[in-house]
C-alpha cells in the first residue's frame, strides 16, 4: 500500500491583473464524512474577520465526477463520500485586501495571509501539509517554509502552513545573519531601507538587542523572513514564528523619527518570537480559528512589547536619549489624553478585544482605550516598581520564558501574577488593581525615581469638546463629541454640520478654531449661539466652551536631578536589569 501524501495546497497567481488566487487543495479523504473549514482570524489579530467573504464558487471534485457539498455554516462545508478516493477542492479567493493580515494581488506582487486562504480539513490538523506556488514569469516566492521542490513547500501541520506569511514578485532581497541565524529582508513598494548599507546593520543590533532583553544568544526563528510593505500611508506589523510583516509610510523613511520608528515596528514584531508567539497565554494553546477567544493577559503579549519597542532602538544605541523620551511622551500622552482610560480597565480591554479595539466608531474614545496603549504604560511602571525592588520587567519576561516559553506550554493569568510577586511581594495586591481598576499607578513618584517629570501643555483656546472632521467636504461636521465636554452638553453630536457661530458663518475647521481663539483672548464673546444642521432640519443652540484643555504631555528631565537618579535613568533606558 502506498503512503498517503499530505494535503496539498495548491495556489495560481498567474493572473495577477484579476486579483483573484485560484486554489486548487488536493488529499485523500481518511472518513467518508468530513468537514472543510476555512478560518476566521489568524493569530496576532484579535477580530473575527470573516475571510469566507473572499471566497468564490466552491466545487468538490473526485476524479471527473463533481461531489456535492453541504454547507453547515458561512466558513464550513460538510462533504459526504462514497469512496475515499483522492478529491480535489476547488475556489477562488479575492485578494485585493492590502493589510498584514489579509491577501493583495496585482500585477506588481503578491501577499497571501494563508489564513485567508487554506481550508482545514478535518482530522488533518496536525499532520503534514504542502504548498505550492505556481507564479507569473520573473517572480520569486518568498516564506519561512523549507523548500521541498522547485515550486513547492512544506509546513509540519495546518497551523505551521497558516503561520507562514507569502510574499512573491520581483523583489530585491537582501540576507543577513543574527547570531549565526538566517535571516533574510524582501521589499515592495518603492526603494528599500535595506539599499542602504547601514540598514541591515541596525535591524541586526535591533534583533540581538531583543535576545540580550530574554537572556538569550540567539533568537528561536530559525530561519527568519522580514517583509515590508512600503505604502504612501500606513503602520503595523504581524508577527509569525518565523517571519515578520511590516507596513510603513515610505516618506517617512528619509527622517530620523521615521528611521527611528521602523525600528521600533522592527524591535516590537521581532520581539514576539518570544512574548505571544512561543510564550502565549493559556488561553492560545491551541487556538480555535472559528471562534474568538478572550484572552485577559493581552496587555502583557501586546503592551509589554510596545513597551520595549520605545525602548530597544536607543538601547542598542540607534538613537539617542532625548528620542526615547519623546517616543515614550508620545505614547504617554495619548494615554493620558484618552478619556476611555476612567471607563475601561485594561484587564477589560484585554478581553473585550475581539468586539471593541478593532470595532471603534466615533464614540469609542469615550468608553475604551488600548491595551497595547494602556499595557505599555503599565509596563513603563512595572519596570520602575521592580527596580525599586533591586529586580526589573526584563527579568520577569525572562523567567516566563524559562517556565513556560521554551516549552511553549500556555500560562495562566495566576502564573503570570505569581512570576510578578516572586520579584516584588507588594504587586500580589497592586498588580491586580492596576488591572482590574481604572485609577492610575503614581506615574509621577515612579518617574522622578529616574529623574524625569510630565508636563502640561495647554491649548490656546478655550475646549469646545468637539472634533472635527478635516476630510469633510460638506461643510464643518463632527467627527467627534467628547463625554461631558461643552459640545455634549449643548446637545451635538457626531455627524451634525456647524453653520455658524455667533452668526459668523463657518465653512472649513480652521474659522472655528480662529473664533474659538478669539473667545480666549476676549471672552465677552461666550457663550457661542451655534446654528447647526442634522439629518438635512437646521436647528440652533447654545455652547458654554470649558477652559483650555491639555493638549500634550511631554516627559522633560527634572533639572536638579540626583546623580543616583541619572543612573538609575541610564541603566533603565540601556535596559540593563
Amino acid at each position: 500500500m502506498s503512503a498517503r501524501l499530505p494535503p496539498l495546497l495548491s495556489l495560481d497567481l498567474r493572473a495577477p491583473h484579476q486579483h483573484l488566487i485560484r486554489v486548487r487543495l488536493r488529499f485523500q479523504p481518511r472518513h467518508h464524512r468530513l468537514e472543510l473549514r476555512l478560518p476566521g482570524w489568524t493569530p496576532g489579530s484579535y477580530l473575527i474577520r470573516d475571510y469566507v467573504r473572499t471566497l468564490e464558487g466552491l466545487e468538490v471534485w473526485q476524479g471527473a465526477r463533481q461531489r456535492d457539498s453541504q454547507r453547515l455554516a458561512p466558513a464550513t462545508w460538510l462533504l459526504r463520500l462514497s469512496s475515499l478516493d483522492p478529491l480535489e477542492v476547488r475556489y477562488a479567493i479575492q485578494a485585493s485586501d492590502l493589510t498584514v493580515r489579509t491577501c493583495h494581488l496585482n500585477s506588481d506582487h503578491a501577499f497571501l495571509a494563508l489564513a485567508g486562504v487554506a481550508l482545514e480539513i478535518e482530522g488533518e490538523r496536525w499532520r503534514p501539509h504542502e504548498l505550492e506556488l505556481r507564479l507569473p514569469p520573473g517572480w520569486e516566492a518568498f516564506l519561512p517554509l523549507p523548500r521541498v521542490g522547485e515550486d513547492r513547500w512544506r509546513a509540519e501541520t495546518f497551523d505551521a502552513l497558516i503561520d507562514s506569511p507569502v510574499e512573491a514578485g520581483p523583489h530585491p532581497v537582501h540576507d543577513f545573519q543574527v547570531a549565526g541565524v538566517d535571516h533574510r529582508w524582501v521589499s515592495w513598494g518603492g526603494d528599500p531601507p535595506a539599499e542602504d548599507p547601514a540598514w541591515l546593520t541596525d535591524v541586526e543590533r535591533v534583533c540581538l538587542a531583543c535576545c540580550r532583553l530574554l537572556g538569550e544568544e540567539r533568537p528561536p526563528g530559525d530561519p527568519f523572513l522580514f517583509v515590508l510593505h512600503l505604502l504612501e500611508e500606513g503602520y503595523g506589523g504581524l508577527e509569525h514564528n518565523h517571519a515578520a510583516v511590516l507596513q510603513f509610510s515610505r516618506g517617512r523613511l528619509a527622517s530620523p523619527e521615521g528611521r527611528r520608528k521602523l525600528l521600533g515596528l522592527v524591535a516590537h514584531e521581532y520581539l514576539h518570537q518570544w512574548n505571544v508567539r512561543r510564550l502565549r497565554p493559556v488561553e492560545l494553546t491551541p487556538v480555535d480559528y472559528g471562534l474568538p477567544v478572550p484572552v485577559p493577559t493581552l496587555w502583557f503579549a501586546e503592551g509589554v512589547t510596545s513597551y520595549y519597542d520605545l525602548l530597544l532602538p536607543g538601547s542598542c544605541g540607534l538613537c539617542g536619549e532625548a528620542d526615547t523620551l519623546a517616543a515614550l511622551s508620545e505614547d504617554l500622552s495619548r494615554y493620558l489624553l484618552c478619556p476611555g482610560r476612567a471607563v475601561q480597565s485594561l484587564r477589560d480591554s484585554s478581553l473585550e478585544a475581539w468586539v471593541k479595539l478593532y470595532r471603534q466608531d466615533a464614540y469609542s474614545s469615550g468608553s475604551q482605550v488600548s491595551y497595547y496603549l494602556k499595557g505599555a504604560v503599565l509596563a513603563l511602571v512595572l519596570d520602575l516598581h521592580l527596580r525599586r525592588r533591586g529586580s526589573a520587567l526584563s527579568l520577569v519576561a525572562r523567567e516566563l520564558w524559562r517556565r513556560f516559553g521554551r516549552w511553549e506550554a500556555g500560562y495562566r493569568e495566576d502564573d503570570l501574577l505569581a512570576i510578578f510577586t516572586e520579584q516584588a511581594e507588594d504587586l500580589s495586591t497592586l498588580l491586580p488593581q492596576w488591572l482590574r481598576r481604572t485609577e492610575d499607578p503614581d506615574m509621577k513618584s515612579y518617574l522622578a525615581d529616574v529623574g524625569l517629570e510630565l508636563r502640561a501643555d495647554y491649548a490656546s483656546r478655550p475646549a469646545a469638546g468637539w472634533q472635527l472632521d478635516p476630510s469633510s467636504e460638506a461643510g464643518v461636521r463632527l467627527k467627534g463629541v467628547a463625554r461631558r465636554g461643552a459640545a455634549e452638553n449643548a446637545g451635538l453630536e457626531v455627524g451634525d454640520e456647524l453653520l455658524a457661530l455667533n452668526r459668523q458663518r463657518v465653512r472649513r475647521p480652521a474659522e472655528v478654531d480662529a473664533l474659538l481663539g478669539r473667545a480666549g483672548a476676549d471672552p465677552s464673546g461666550l457663550p457661542f449661539q451655534v446654528l447647526f444642521a442634522r439629518q438635512g432640519l437646521v436647528r440652533e443652540t447654545t455652547l458654554i466652551p470649558d477652559p483650555p484643555a491639555i493638549e500634550r504631555w511631554r516627559l522633560l528631565p527634572l533639572p536638579q536631578a540626583s546623580p543616583a537618579a541619572l543612573e538609575r535613568r541610564r541603566q533603565w533606558l540601556e535596559l540593563v536589569p
